[in-house]
């Protein structure tokens, strides 16, 4: 004879008690706070899409409008943000980038129509938390090209429009290839001939008997 067929309402009391675990327990599964509005293909599509850039020759007018509708975001730390950055940009570390408080932001910003530039020190600190946040929907994020080094070297340097699109996917800012060959042919050219110079090792004599 079975335990329930004993005391059928302790049976039943357990069924309802289990039920109530799983009910509770499917109440309290949290749904993750950020979905992915693109999957990863669809994202990497965009690093080709021209839209998703800034580019640095626009800086100047954009540093001069007050009333834009671009915000500059530098996600370098506090630390580095306070040696320099570019003026009229806010510091938010792209450690906290994804906040709750941070995510709220750039979804109203969204809803405002702003466009929100991020820049590190190079673009390739950037590309990361820009990609993310393009796959999250804000496609109204945009990254700076070249960063923040890219255009300190801008401003010091004077660079020609040619040198200024060096941060284009594919351009190199210097032809390296013709460096080196240029390079190699002129230290062979001017190289001097020496003469091969022949050592002639002595030979070893045998030691005299008797002696130290």
């Amino acid at each position: 004879m079975h335990v329930h067929e004993l005391n059928p309402n302790r049976t039943t009391i357990t069924m309802i008690i289990f039920v109530l675990i799983i009910v509770v327990g499917l109440l309290n599964i949290k749904t993750p706070r950020l979905k992915y509005a693109l999957s990863p293909e669809n994202t990497l599509v965009l690093v080709a899409a021209e839209d998703g850039y800034f580019f640095p020759e626009n800086l100047e007018s954009l540093i001069s409008d007050k009333n834009s509708n671009i915000l500059l975001f530098d996600i370098r730390n506090n630390f580095v943000f306070g040696r320099g950055h570019i003026p009229g940009a806010e510091n938010i570390s792209a450690v906290e980038l994804l906040s709750e408080e941070n995510i709220k932001r750039l979804e109203n910003l969204k809803k405002d129509g702003l466009t929100v530039v991020l820049y590190a020190n190079n673009q390739l600190e950037a590309n990361g938390p820009w990609m993310v946040l393009r796959q999250l929907g804000f496609d109204n994020v945009q990254v700076l090209l070249g960063g923040y080094e890219y255009y300190t070297q801008m401003n010091t340097q004077n660079a020609d429009s040619v040198t200024n699109k060096a941060y284009l996917l594919g351009t190199p800012k210097y032809n390296y290839a013709e460096i080196f060959e240029t390079s190699d042919s002129d230290s062979i050219v001017n190289k001097e001939i020496k003469p091969v110079v022949t050592v002639v090792r002595k030979k070893k004599t045998t030691a005299k008997e008797g002696g130290c």
